[in-house]
């Protein structure tokens, strides 16, 4: 590609953010008016169980021991959980190896010092919960929570039944709601707009010989999978299906699914590992869930995690956030000695959900993209030049493959970035495309990819992501030509060729 290409598309990209962004900035500023939303009947007791006066005189009640529950007990109770992932076999994750299509890949690495860790989630959980309940003011319940408890607007508890079928009641003056992904008190706090585009089906791969270690896979083909280590020998592999209702594993629908459509498109160092694991037929499946975060101020209740926002998991971001939610909320506890007042605890965590925005907005929304482009069929050809243009950016490796990477695992939370980045595919797309000669076709393609970046602008300016409340009037510039130069700086073509191995 000539770097002309490059070149043009980017003046134009960068002209056009200009444009966009500064006309934005003088239309009439519309102070939003708070929507009120009508909040759902909680379940109370009929039966004297439940009352303001419950036996105990417990603060927090967080309902869930996963991932996000155990470790915010313990965020809660003291600081520390660096150990959790010592004594279960957890492999270091340094880069991605992207695999096209035709057989090209790119090599992205994380950031310089950092990296990622693969692990079973199993035992993760169990050290997890270990560390918690080893602090004095932790105390574990297992059972199942039925229902929350609410007394005179607020919530004061929730109704559980052990495991012999005894139910019971627990209060709290915060009860906090961290369920999970299937969770049944989420309705009570939100009003969720869940969709299921598609499912991850798991497998496990062992006896795999990888010309590189600590190395994961985005294989980015007709079908989507991801694979990771988790252990010194064994390897997770997540194959996204889409359609409402994945073929069933009982009658051998998604085996032979699996062999004849998945497996060819693996990458031939993990081939005889997935067909082995197919064979053995321990395959899981899960609904990939996507539902954004609605939750409603409700005195004496909260939520975190994936009870209150999910993405797509070709990612795995739903971790990342999920802990980062738990870092937020015990920031923002930490300096509140009394939670009596459930009205006053509300009103002081209503900022919660603007501070998470950020870093949550740019998983989520790399989660969406990188699913929506490549599972999108290539008889469009506005998706397959996006697929291309994803692909190659990804392959020009410094900056901007570990800007994407910074973003994806968390380490970025800056929303400019996200829309640089965003941009700065567009330059790639668009430049490729119009020179050195825009014919007519090229250049209908080159429209209809500027207009889905005009709506990604869109939607970025609705969520007050990109304006003052995170860049001065005169930041903004400079940030633009800074990245601008790199962009144009950086990009060779030795680059892309050097990336790939």
């Amino acid at each position: 590609m000539d770097s002309r290409h490059i070149f043009g598309g980017a003046v134009a990209a960068f002209l056009f953010g200009f444009v966009v962004l500064y006309s934005s900035r003088r239309r009439e500023k519309i102070k939003a008016s708070e929507k009120t939303r009508t909040k759902k009947k909680l379940k109370s007791s009929g039966n004297g169980v439940c009352r303001s006066n419950f036996a105990g005189n417990t603060d927090v009640i967080i309902v869930g021991a996963g991932v996000a529950g155990s470790a915010l007990a313990y965020a809660l109770a003291k600081l520390g959980l660096e150990d959790c992932l010592d004594g279960c076999d957890s492999q270091t994750v340094f880069s991605f190896a992207a695999v096209h299509k035709d057989g090209r890949r790119s090599a992205i690495s994380y950031p310089s010092n950092a990296s990622g860790r693969g692990f079973h989630y199993g035992r993760f959980v169990k050290k997890l919960r270990e560390k918690a309940v080893s602090l004095p003011n932790v105390k574990l319940e297992q059972g199942t929570v039925t229902s929350l408890v609410e007394e005179n607007g607020s919530i004061k508890g929730v109704l559980y039944k052990t495991k012999a079928g005894q139910e019971l009641a627990a209060s709290a003056s915060l009860t906090i709601v961290c369920d999970g992904c299937f969770s049944n008190l989420r309705s009570n706090l939100c009003s969720p707009k869940i969709e299921v585009p598609s499912y991850s089906v798991g497998l496990v791969l062992e006896d795999y010989d990888l010309p590189y270690a600590n190395r994961a896979y985005f294989i980015l083909k007709d079908t989507i999978a991801i694979a990771y280590p988790i252990s010194s020998n064994e390897i997770r592999c997540l194959v996204d299906v889409p359609g409402p209702k994945p073929p069933s594993i009982s009658t051998g629908e998604m085996a032979s699914y699996l062999k004849t459509v998945v497996a060819p498109q693996m990458p031939p160092e993990l081939y005889n590992a997935f067909i082995c694991a197919i064979d053995k037929g321990n395959i899981r499946t899960m609904p990939n869930k996507i539902m954004p975060a609605s939750s409603y101020p409700t005195p004496g209740a909260f939520l975190i995690g994936d009870s209150l926002n999910m993405r797509h998991s070709v990612t795995g971001g739903g971790m990342t956030v999920g802990l980062s939610d738990v870092v937020l909320l015990r920031d923002l506890l930490r300096p509140l000695n009394d939670l009596s007042n459930a009205a006053s605890i509300c009103k002081y965590l209503e900022s919660f959900c603007v501070l998470r925005k950020p870093s949550a907005f740019a998983i989520n929304t790399l989660a969406s993209t990188l699913h929506t482009v490549f599972s999108s069929s290539d008889q469009d050809p506005a998706r397959k030049e996006m697929k291309e243009a994803f692909f190659n950016y990804l392959s020009l490796g410094g900056v901007f493959s570990d800007g994407l990477m910074a973003l994806l695992s968390g380490l970025n939370t800056d929303p400019l970035s996200l829309f640089f980045h965003c941009f700065a595919m567009l330059a790639y797309a668009v430049g490729s495309l119009l020179l050195p000669f825009p014919t007519p076709k090229r250049m209908c393609i080159a429209a209809r990819l500027i207009l889905v970046c005009i709506s990604s602008f869109n939607f970025f300016y609705s969520q007050k992501l990109i304006c003052l409340n995170f860049y001065s009037h005169r930041e903004f510039p400079r940030q633009t030509l800074k990245f601008l130069f790199l962009f144009l700086s950086s990009f060779r073509l030795d680059q892309a060729s050097s990336s790939q191995y």
